[in-house]
């Protein structure tokens, strides 16, 4: 039979790990998260950005158009 002492460090280190190991799935998860909302940001804004430029050419295009007809 193992000595008490030495059965409580055995507790410790496998609560420890279980512990350790939950904690850095949660930081993880949050980190993920985290990267994804800000990607999503970032393409919100590039769309927009895309988006605003090409109805920029166009009217730009438009005011071309209707200034050659005269």
């Amino acid at each position: 039979m193992k000595a008490p002492s030495q059965r409580w460090g055995y507790i410790r280190i496998m609560s420890g790990t279980i512990l350790g190991g939950i904690l850095g799935f949660y930081v993880m998860h949050r980190l993920e998260i985290s990267y994804k909302e800000k990607m999503n940001e970032r393409l919100r804004n590039y769309e927009a950005e895309l988006k605003r430029k090409r109805e920029e050419k166009l009217s730009e295009f438009e005011i071309q158009e209707s200034s050659s007809k005269f």
